[in-house]
């Protein structure tokens, strides 16, 4: 047998028809390989030709818009995170910094922890807008100078054992488990309990514990604790929740009536006894008992 390779731009032959018509079109501008191939029987001197040129054409153009698709896919993920990162920035910036948050740590919190990811999909272009949103079940995830404010207040450090009333979203949990506390969160509905655990756990905060259960009675078994945060307003500060908090420790607050303007308080327990400090007026969803 004998084998004879010739590489040139071919003419298009009338047995490819349509696809020979659009090689031609674009064989001006695309390099082509036409591989020939004569094979010649000693016996009957009959030849075989096959031209791939067309065939060649088609795989390259099917290879090439694999590319530009999963290129453009990529680029929208790039896109998508780039954008979510420069309204966090900005949110520390402006709603703030502005408004005297002044803890380099919790700033760097609020930077980091993508809050987008703990409010429902259809709002997360508005989770780094100034105002609290709605999370479903008649819940609301807070303000972010809210979250900035009583996380602030109460001097996190690495290694500090918190209880927090009111798990939410989870936001809030998040934000104290970057600074290197060790967070213990008790949420009232069953469900938001549920959905906070899988994001806290997505996003690796092993420093976290969710527990479904009544806020009023604390969480004895781990008690005592260094802080207590709590992001829902009862009408009275329950007296459960001030006996498991240690000798010196804070409590951040909101108290007043439901539909109302109430007080977010400051307090620190010394020598058993409460101080408390009147920080500012907020508006928060009640902190429901179900004894």
């Amino acid at each position: 047998m004998k084998f004879e390779v010739i590489a040139r731009t071919p003419e298009p032959r009338r047995e490819h028809g349509r696809l020979a018509r659009i090689f031609q079109v674009y064989s001006g501008r695309m390099p082509a390989l036409t591989w020939k191939f004569a094979i010649t029987s000693i016996k009957n001197q009959k030849s075989a030709r096959w031209t791939a040129a067309p065939a060649v054409f088609a795989f390259t153009a099917a290879i090439m818009i694999c590319i530009l698709f999963f290129s453009s896919i990529s680029c929208k993920s790039n896109i998508m995170v780039q954008n979510f990162e420069k309204p966090r920035s900005r949110m520390v910036e402006e709603q703030l910094k502005t408004r005297n948050i002044k803890s380099e740590a919790v700033l760097d919190a609020m930077r980091s922890v993508p809050r987008h990811l703990f409010v429902p999909e259809d709002l997360q272009n508005h989770a780094y807008a100034d105002r609290p949103l709605p999370i479903g079940l008649e819940q609301t995830i807070s303000q972010p100078y809210i979250v900035a404010l009583m996380t602030e207040q109460l001097d996190p450090v690495p290694g500090m054992k918190i209880l927090e009333i009111g798990t939410g979203s989870g936001y809030q949990a998040a934000i104290l488990a970057h600074l290197g506390c060790e967070v213990y969160t008790i949420e009232l509905l069953e469900e938001l309990a549920a959905r906070s655990k899988k994001i806290l756990a997505g996003l690796n905060f092993n420093n976290v514990s969710v527990k479904h259960g009544n806020g009023y009675l604390g969480w004895p078994e781990e008690a005592p604790f260094d802080a207590v945060i709590v992001t829902a307003s009862p009408d009275r500060i329950p007296e459960k929740l001030i006996e498991q908090l240690k000798e010196g420790g804070k409590m951040i607050i909101p108290v007043g009536r439901a539909g109302s303007v109430q007080s977010l308080k400051l307090i620190v327990k010394e020598n058993n006894r409460v101080i408390e400090k009147d920080l500012i007026q907020v508006m928060f969803v009640p902190m429901v008992d179900t004894r």
